[in-house]
This record gives C-alpha cells, sequence and structure tokens, in this order.
C-alpha cells in the first residue's frame, strides 16, 4: 500500500472549512489503495472547534503530533478576543480598528512571516526527517494555509530530493483576500512574495482549488499546478422540515469586507414594497459575524428581522442549510479574490435550496453556479436584478414550489475528488 505523508495544522477537534477539505481525503484515500499518514499540532490554538468531527477520523489512521509554539498563545499584551477575532480571518475595516488591533496587525504582518505557525518549521523537519527515512516514506503533502507548513515541505526536498513533495494551497498566499490587512512593511512583502516563489519553483506538484489561482501561479513556476476543488460529502438529514418563514441564511464567517449591501437595501425595499413580506423574512447567521456587518443590518433596519446563531457544529450546519428556504454565499468585492471558491457552496450546492451567491465580477465560482444549476450569481453592481430574483423565490415560497434542481454535482464529491487526487499520487 502506497504511504503519503500529510501535512496539516487544521485537524480534528478543529473546526471550519480548514479542516474539511484533509479530513475528507484522508477518508477516502485507503478506497485506492493509499495509506494516509497525518502529522499535526499537538497542542494548537484553534479559533473555531468541532469535536464531532473526530468521530470521523479511522481509528486505524497513523497520526503523528508534535508540540508547537504560538505566539498568539504568548500575546497576553494584546487582547485575546481581537486576537482571536483576527486568527479566524475577521478584520475590521482600518477606520474601525482599535489601537490593540493595528498593533496586532502589524505585529502578525511583519514578524511572523508568513503567519504565526512560523516557529512550527524547524522542529517539525527534525521530527519527520527520521520518520521518512525510517518508513520509506516517498510522497509528502503539505495543505496550507497556513503557509508555514510549505516551508516544512520544501525544507525536506532539500534533505530528501527524490521525495515528491506536492503543495496544496486551499486559498492563495500574497493575493488572499486579508494580505494587505497586514500593515506589511515593503520587506515584510518581498519576503512574503520570494518565499511564495521560492516554494512554487521547488515543489514537484502544485494542487490549487480554482483555475484563476492557477493562472496566478502559472505566472510564478514551470512546475506542474492541478485544479482539484473543494468538495461535498454529506447526505440528505432525515425528517427535515423546511423553515416556515421566508429564511435566508449565511453559513460561514461573514468577514467585515464580506458585506452585501445591496442585499440589506433589497431587503429593505422589499418590505417597505411587498405586503405581509415583513410577517415571513427571516435572515439567519450562521458563524462569526463581525460587528460591521451587524451595524450595517440595523442600519437598513433589518435587526427585528435577524437572528445570528453564531458558531456551530458542522452536523448543525448541514441541518441549516438543509432546512433554509434560501442560502447565501458571499465573497469579498476585489480582484484577489475571483479565484476563491467558497468551501461552503459545494454543501450548499447537494441542500436542495437554491443559492444566491454575491461576489467580485469573473468570479471562478460564478461559473460552478451557472454550470449546476443551483442558483444566480449576482456582482455588487446587481442591484436590480438581485431585487428581482429574490421576489421571485419570494413567490415561489409562497406556493410552496421554491427548490433548486441541481445538474451534474456528482462529480464534485469528495470520493470523486479523491480520485483525482490518487491519480496525482500515481
Amino acid at each position: 500500500m502506497k504511504k503519503v505523508l500529510i501535512i496539516t495544522y487544521y485537524w480534528p477537534p478543529a473546526g471550519g472549512p480548514g479542516v474539511q477539505r484533509w479530513l475528507k481525503f484522508v477518508k477516502y484515500l485507503p478506497e485506492y489503495g493509499v495509506k494516509p499518514i497525518v502529522y499535526c499540532p499537538k497542542n494548537p490554538t484553534y479559533p473555531i472547534l468541532d469535536d464531532n468531527l473526530s468521530a470521523e477520523v479511522d481509528p486505524n489512521v497513523t497520526i503523528l503530533k508534535k508540540k508547537i509554539v504560538e505566539p498568539y498563545g504568548l500575546a497576553g499584551v494584546f487582547s485575546k478576543n481581537s486576537l482571536k477575532k483576527i486568527s479566524s480571518g475577521i478584520i475590521p475595516s482600518e477606520r474601525k480598528q482599535t489601537l490593540i488591533e493595528r498593533m496586532a496587525l502589524w505585529v502578525r504582518g511583519n514578524f511572523f512571516i508568513p503567519d504565526a505557525r512560523f516557529l512550527w518549521v524547524r522542529p517539525s523537519v527534525s521530527f519527520l526527517q527520521k520518520y521518512i527515512f525510517d518508513h520509506n516514506i516517498e510522497t509528502v503533502i503539505t495543505t496550507g494555509p497556513p503557509h508555514s507548513l510549505h516551508l516544512i515541505g520544501m525544507k525536506l526536498k532539500k534533505k530528501f530530493p527524490d521525495i515528491n513533495w506536492i503543495a496544496d494551497f486551499r486559498d492563495p498566499w500574497t493575493t488572499i483576500g486579508y494580505h494587505k490587512s497586514l500593515k506589511l512593511s515593503g520587506f515584510a512583502d518581498n519576503k512574503h512574495k520570494n518565499l511564495e516563489e521560492k516554494v512554487l519553483q521547488t515543489a514537484d506538484q502544485i494542487i490549487v482549488t480554482s483555475i484563476s489561482t492557477k493562472s496566478e501561479f502559472g505566472e510564478l513556476t514551470t512546475q506542474p499546478i492541478h485544479v482539484i476543488t473543494n468538495g461535498y460529502d454529506i447526505k440528505k438529514a432525515e425528517n427535515i422540515i423546511l423553515d416556515s418563514k421566508f429564511s435566508i441564511a449565511h453559513i460561514g464567517s461573514l468577514l467585515s469586507q464580506r458585506n452585501p449591501k445591496i442585499l440589506w437595501q433589497v431587503l429593505s425595499e422589499m418590505i417597505l414594497g411587498i405586503s405581509g413580506f415583513a410577517d415571513k423574512l427571516e435572515i439567519k447567521l450562521i458563524g462569526v459575524v463581525s460587528r460591521e456587518i451587524i451595524e450595517t443590518i440595523s442600519f437598513y433596519n433589518l435587526s427585528a428581522y435577524t437572528e445570528i446563531v453564531g458558531y456551530v457544529s458542522h452536523d448543525e450546519a448541514v441541518v441549516f442549510q438543509q432546512k433554509s428556504q434560501v442560502l447565501l454565499l458571499v465573497e469579498i468585492n476585489a480582484p484577489e479574490t475571483k479565484s476563491i471558491i467558497p468551501g461552503k457552496l459545494f454543501e450548499y450546492m447537494v441542500s436542495g435550496r437554491p443559492i444566491i451567491a454575491i461576489g467580485p465580477q469573473g468570479s471562478d465560482f460564478e461559473s460552478i453556479i451557472e454550470e449546476t444549476n443551483v442558483g444566480e450569481f449576482f456582482t455588487y453592481a446587481d442591484k436590480e436584478r438581485l431585487k428581482e430574483v429574490l421576489i421571485s423565490y419570494y413567490n415561489l415560497y409562497l406556493q410552496d414550489n421554491l427548490h433548486s434542481q441541481a445538474i451534474g454535482i456528482e462529480k464534485y464529491s469528495r470520493r470523486n475528488l479523491t480520485r483525482q487526487l490518487v491519480d496525482l499520487l500515481n
């Protein structure tokens, strides 16, 4: 059986989207004759926990763990709440940042390069080089963010030139949405870019989750780049009863920059213009929500219709997806986020509920939504068309006939995506 060493920071009991990709690959790899060996931190600082995910790990999977020193855990001078939000990607807009938040972002961007897990690189290399030698490991996969893990792979590749090193990028590196918010000095910015290019040129193969990221990385390296998207691995929950109200649900973190003002405007106008709509509307935000989103919802007089549920387990999130009338997907309105395909899209598409997706023009996930017929995509300038679609969805809801009719989504199942990964391993 072919052995593959997978180096990941996020592993159960970590919650959130970062853990799902390799948790599912590890689940299905043995079906294709591959034995996964997972290396992860022994004492990580996860911003989100989901103990239910631990049950999905096969007890026969070899799990290696090594202690990690994380600056976030040592930075008592900063607000723990602020650090937790920054660690999970919730970065306030610059005009709303506190002094502590500005300091934390500056330290994060200029001293923690490429990220706050950089202190794990050296001890991990020392530990893993012996394991690789003793167990004849031929393939090593690193997955980021955090992109420090790719530095582990790069150093192991230097010590074992014949090893097959695959670098998996769940998100881009220097063009990720929050990178510009880190208050980088010129020196720090160049260091990020140099490390990124060095990793891309050293890895034997590179995996990305979108066509745009493949194109972007293709300008930095001649190494082979493959697209393997995220996917779904859920079944229809039993005895699901749809919400009685016209519920619009967003599952996952709503960052400050992910603020769909055109949606709040449209819903406010529908409340004023459509008789009875106010009695039916329900907005459900499941996950961490930035204070700026909450303030905007209040500005448009939607607070009374909004329920902020907070973080729930993945199993609970699936139930919310399947019982809500409409699902909301939002990406930051910036050119560098066009390559981001939110992982929740694939779980949304098997829920049977129509998707309202809002993102920058030319987004990679626009084509996936159109191809699979699971909803409608809008740019931040498409207010009138968004209103038309929401009114049509509301009318279908009143007729008890609101649902999506997905087409060809099977290729995004985790099992089929794992088959693509195995093709690369072979």
